[in-house]
């Protein structure tokens, strides 16, 4: 046999048996065998908290759900939350969409959130999860404020998975309920209030049911704030509340111990 065969069949017989002990090689990031990659763990988009109901209408071409409050406040204008962290795009679609927003999540996966009132974040900016990036609304074709929510994997809609838990899909509000842990954070922002016999109430509106009562000045960590009934007090008006983690309540701005109606470094709920 000439030199030039031998060598060939001595390199395709050394590669055989590279293969038998390394297995196929897959490009980095790739899925094997039609196998999606594992998606980040989505959170709700909106924050803290906040409990909504959810419905998906049969004529959707993607396996979207769609969102809208059923804890008493008001869906148009709340803030919309990245499900995970990534990279979010604008977009603006007149007899679709409205203004949405993209967010890509790296390994194929992608968020969308339509009809939105207005945007938060720059296009192409660096989004964290539970970071607001739009306010909730009814732009394009839409008939009343939601959120429109999508889960994509390679542009393909997937069945919408929030912290790892698959929901339903009915066919109408009302049957399924989500209640928010996104943007909670761990601890919370330290502050002291002031004043006795403070109600802490189970949303930010004077009509809502007394969680507990402090009795008087109490060191409480605040996870978020949002806007709710006026309440005026000792000569202050504020209408922001703060959602107190311990106590599991809202109390007004007023009795935080912080000259600010917006208390500084808090997200908004």
């Amino acid at each position: 046999m000439p030199l030039r065969r031998l060598w060939t069949a001595a390199v395709t017989t050394l590669l055989a048996v590279v293969g038998l002990l390394l297995g196929p090689v897959h490009p980095a990031g790739a899925s094997t065998g039609g196998t999606t990659l594992a998606a980040p763990d989505f959170k709700a988009p909106y924050p803290c908290g906040q409990k909504w109901t959810y419905s998906h209408h049969s004529g959707e071409v993607r396996r979207a759900l769609d969102f809208v409050r059923a804890d008493g406040g008001t869906t148009n204008g709340t803030p919309v939350l990245a499900s995970a962290t990534g990279t979010a795009y604008r977009h603006y679609e007149a007899n679709g969409a409205g203004n949405y927003l993209s967010v890509e999540h790296g390994g194929g996966w992608r968020t969308y959130y339509f009809h939105l009132s207005a945007f938060s974040v720059a296009d192409g900016a660096q989004v964290e999860q539970g970071q607001q990036i739009g306010t909730t609304g009814s732009t394009g074709n839409s008939t009343g404020p939601h959120i429109h929510y999508e889960q994509l994997y390679n542009g393909v809609g997937q069945d919408i998975r929030i912290n790892g838990a698959a929901l339903a899909y009915p066919g109408s509000y009302n049957q399924y309920f989500l209640t928010s842990d996104n943007g909670c954070g761990g601890a919370g922002t330290p502050f002291m209030t002031w004043g006795s016999g403070v109600r802490v109430r189970s949303d930010a509106h004077l009509s809502s049911p007394v969680v507990t009562t402090l009795a008087g000045p109490t060191s409480v960590r605040v996870l978020c704030q949002k806007q709710g009934d006026t309440v005026n007090a000792e000569g202050y008006t504020n209408n922001w509340w703060s959602k107190l983690r311990d106590q599991n309540g809202f109390i007004s701005n007023i009795y935080i111990d912080n000259p600010a109606a917006q208390l500084p470094g808090v997200p908004l709920c």
